[in-house]
């Protein structure tokens, strides 16, 4: 199983009106009014709860005549504990979060209303805020040296340094007047 999909499980069932719907729906489906008044909890309550279960897997729901009828789902609820935490892509997954969270916090740092402030110094940092930039332009698409000016002065007014950086760090490439991506955005 994929190591994101067990985490979500995992944080849904780590409450507990999610428990006691959850719970309920395994002993028989049922629709939202009726989760309420048997749990005692506001229906609006339940309906929160009821899409974290459903964002898991833990929980489906379908129509029958007027009512939505919510149940368990046996495929995710039969799964070991064993099997949520043996993933071989763990290492992989928590690599890859902590550069997420390390490009936000840079990404915070430089960026307010999504206008550049300053450019970083130290080149880790200034890579994240020109792939930021690269962000801007698809794959594919040639640019006119103009439009490439157009699209960095929406973020940092000094263009033509970025426009530079994208070319010197194999961001982009240009023929005369004509700018595209190298590599596609993630």
């Amino acid at each position: 199983m994929d190591i994101s999909k067990s985490i979500e499980i995992i944080k849904s069932l780590a409450d507990t009106s999610r428990l006691r719907i959850l719970n309920s729906l395994i002993d028989k489906p049922q629709y939202v009014e009726e989760l309420s008044h048997r749990l005692n909890l506001a229906a609006s309550t339940i309906s929160f709860h009821l899409r974290k279960l459903e964002a898991a897997g833990l929980a489906t729901h379908s129509k029958e005549q007027y009512y939505i009828i919510y149940k368990a789902n046996d495929d995710i609820l039969n799964l070991t504990l064993r099997k949520l935490a043996d993933s071989d892509d763990i290492e992989k997954y928590s690599h890859e979060e902590r550069i997420n969270k390390y490009k936000q916090k840079v990404l915070k740092a430089f960026f307010r209303k999504d206008k550049l402030l300053r450019l970083p110094v130290q080149r880790k940092k200034m890579m994240i805020v020109l792939d930021e930039f690269a962000g801007k332009f698809k794959f594919g698409i040639k640019y006119s040296e103009e439009a490439v000016n157009e699209i960095i002065m929406r973020n940092y007014d000094d263009y033509c340094t970025i426009r530079r950086l994208l070319i010197e760090e194999g961001i982009m490439k240009r023929d005369k007047h004509t700018y595209w991506l190298i590599t596609e955005n993630n």
